[in-house]
């Protein structure tokens, strides 16, 4: 199914035209048994920061060079969810990760890429810790992450010079979105997965960035509650951005 679009919401220098690349229902990732419907829309030209902010509000991700929005007809459980940058405050357990990683691990930001040492810790990633069954080589990872339509970002986590993680960050005008996070199985004493969304909010003061988008929480998902667990926090729930605080867990 294809459909051109015009966004009609953005100002002039944002206006992006889309191709309604698909729209069926399919098997949900999140919840067994349930269908999900999530329009995949591609953008006919870069998207620039402010317009990315726009659709980040308006809760979209991207996936590939494709941006999308859920539009489950029975199921609203996928929440957005958004750390406000200036109001963050680490509980103490997060407070232990940075302390344990901070004398011998450095982050470089580059552009994204792929080497060898990339493709390894990402199928490594997904397979021992049980995130997909299929090996994916240099063309599948190339067209999840290299093939972008906004500004994306490489932060690279490495221990003794040696990569031991990654993250993905789609990054606008006033907002950063995480897209994905992968890390050496053999590193899990480091706790990577929260390490890296405490630096990205860093990263986010550092570059005046206000709000840090974690992506979909879904309370009946095991692998997403985690999200929850930063305060305070936004998610969006029917439409409309509800503040949690940390005494609302």
């Amino acid at each position: 199914m294809s459909e051109r679009r015009e966004d009609r919401r953005a100002g002039t220098e944002s206006r992006v035209e889309f191709v309604v690349a698909h729209s069926e229902d399919e098997a949900c990732p999140y919840l067994p048994g349930q269908r999900a419907r999530m329009p995949l829309r591609l953008p006919l030209r870069p998207v620039p920061g402010q317009r990315l902010d726009e659709l980040l509000e308006g809760g979209d991700r991207r996936a590939g060079p494709f941006l999308y929005r859920t539009a489950c007809t029975a199921c609203s459980a996928c929440e957005p969810l958004r750390i406000p940058v200036a109001r963050f405050q680490p509980t103490r357990s997060q407070r232990k990760v940075l302390r344990r990683n901070a004398g011998d691990l450095q982050i470089e930001v580059g552009r994204p890429r792929i080497t060898p040492r990339h493709l390894e810790l990402f199928n490594r990633h997904k397979l021992e810790r049980g995130l997909g069954t299929t090996h994916s080589d240099a063309t599948d990872y190339r067209l999840q992450f290299l093939e972008t339509c906004v500004d994306t970002r490489e932060v690279r986590y490495l221990a003794g010079g040696e990569l031991v993680g990654v993250s993905l960050l789609d990054v606008g005008e006033r907002a950063a979105s995480s897209v994905y996070h992968y890390f050496d199985p053999d590193e899990s004493r480091r706790s990577l997965g929260v390490f890296s969304v405490l630096a990205e909010i860093g990263l986010c003061a550092s570059w005046r960035i206000d709000w840090y988008y974690l992506g979909l929480y879904v309370a009946g998902c095991r692998s997403l509650r985690y999200k929850a667990e930063y305060f305070p926090h936004e998610r969006r729930i029917g439409g409309t951005w509800r503040s949690f605080e940390r005494e609302d867990a």
